[in-house]
């Protein structure tokens, strides 16, 4: 490994949970100099997305500035995306054109939405992966809410008003959730034109179940939520095509609906230098046991980026979630210490803790102990709530969205039903986060 003259130049692109928990792990350690790169100033909280798109949840109230983040720390950060590696020189390109060079480079940029190559799905639907794809849906969706309210037939109401939802992992059925949930109760109140003419959410499947990598017991349970909720659930089906006004399944089903949330597989965020030798399944970057890329000195990755085929319990790689990218990352942390201290690094091994959903606003599922403990109901709930709340960076985003779940759960209503125009809501999650400083 090349050496810095003081310090060991460690660059991490990515601030999110890999990137930010490896950052935590090595502040104020002597033997390196940190550089976080992410497109974004501010981190944000993924698995609350769909709050914010529900309008449940502001986009401050999930997400953080880097820069006031690490305000009393060595810790240095830059606004771009990578475009290109060079492994050779061991240096990277910014978009803006900015050229650094790295002793170590971990890359933890995470993943983005993948429609398959369908390009009416792509243009047509809303994925949910950023905060502005919450934003724009929930434009959207109050956008729609109005127009229906005003429709002049009954044929153009259930279009506007029905959604379809495509991925039947944690978002899609926490999205699916919070929708039939504000359907039934919020538009009821503020849409009085629509009567009981509320529409319908669909949520499509490609596996046999919701939750596929939950036990069938919680299979069981996510269904009768979703029935109580009346969710229409199709199960070992596939959206095929969208053309903005009818969504077309795999089975030839037509389902007249304006709204399609992309809630389905992802891909990992790649640039130029990344062999594509070292690509697995869903573009993920090959990793060994310690997330070293072989073939490339000094380059780790993690989380949703890298696939890791070593962990014999996992031999076609773990499941993209949070947990995952969280203890790759604390691993990696201890190894580099152990790097610069001259001791062999250590293979990486996961622990799962269990697996998590909120169904609406008072239903929840969860799998503990390896799937030994099954819990549902308020004891679920508040689990999640606690786990949710604690993956916020700050106490103020801590007390403000357990602020916004008090006034939901109590009043069985939502706050934020404004609709802005598109170029106020892109710049909001920006301006509403440097609000804070």
């Amino acid at each position: 490994m090349k050496r810095s003259p003081y310090k060991i130049k460690l660059m991490v692109v990515g601030g999110g949970f890999a990137g930010l928990t490896l950052i935590e792990k090595l502040k104020g350690n002597s033997h390196f100099e940190i550089t976080l790169i992410d497109r974004n100033n501010y981190n944000y909280f993924p698995p609350l997305l769909y709050q914010v798109a529900t309008g449940f949840l502001d986009p401050a109230s999930i997400s953080y500035p880097f820069r006031k983040l690490f305000r009393s720390s060595d810790i240095r950060f830059r606004i771009g995306s990578v475009t290109s590696i060079d492994p050779n020189s061991q240096t990277l390109w910014l978009d803006q054109g900015d050229e650094l060079e790295y002793d170590i480079l971990v890359l933890a940029a995470g993943a983005h939405t993948n429609f398959y190559g369908n390009k009416n799905i792509e243009h047509y639907s809303t994925p949910m992966k950023t905060i502005d794809d919450a934003l724009k849906m929930r434009n959207k969706l109050l956008g729609l809410f109005e127009r229906a309210a005003v429709a002049k037939t009954e044929e153009e109401r259930k279009r506007l008003l029905n959604v379809v939802i495509a991925g039947g992992g944690p978002t899609g059925v926490e999205v699916a959730g919070m929708l039939a949930e504000m359907k039934q109760n919020v538009l009821r109140k503020d849409y009085p034109e629509l009567r009981n003419d509320l529409g319908t959410v669909y949520l499509v499947e490609g596996a046999p179940n919701l939750l596929q990598p939950m036990t069938d017991r919680t299979h069981s349970k996510v269904l009768q939520i979703m029935r109580k909720l009346k969710v229409h659930v199709y199960l070992n089906t596939l959206v095929s095509d969208f053309n903005g006004k009818e969504i077309i399944l795999n089975s030839g089903e037509k389902i007249a609906a304006e709204t399609l949330i992309w809630a389905a597989v992802i891909s990992a965020n790649l640039f130029q230098g990344i062999p594509n030798e070292v690509l697995g399944k869903g573009n993920r970057i090959q990793v060994n046991g310690i997330n070293h890329v072989p073939g490339i000195p000094n380059v780790f990755a993690l989380g949703d980026m890298s696939i890791q085929t070593s962990d014999g319990h996992y031999p076609f790689g773990h499941p993209q979630v949070a947990q995952v990218a969280i203890q790759q990352a604390t691993h990696l942390g201890n190894n580099l210490k152990r790097l610069a201290k001259g001791d062999a690094m250590r293979d990486f091994v996961y622990q799962p803790k269990g697996d998590l959903a909120i169904i609406g606003r008072s239903n929840a599922v969860a799998d503990l102990i390896s799937g030994k403990l099954h819990l549902h109901g308020l004891a679920a709930l508040f689990i999640w709530l606690f786990v949710h709340l604690r993956g916020l960076v700050q106490y103020r985003n801590k007390v403000v969205t357990l602020y916004h779940w008090g006034v939901a759960y109590l009043t069985n209503d939502i706050s934020l039903r404004m609709v802005f125009n598109d170029n106020q809501a892109k710049s909001s999650p920006e301006k509403e986060t440097v609000d804070t400083l």
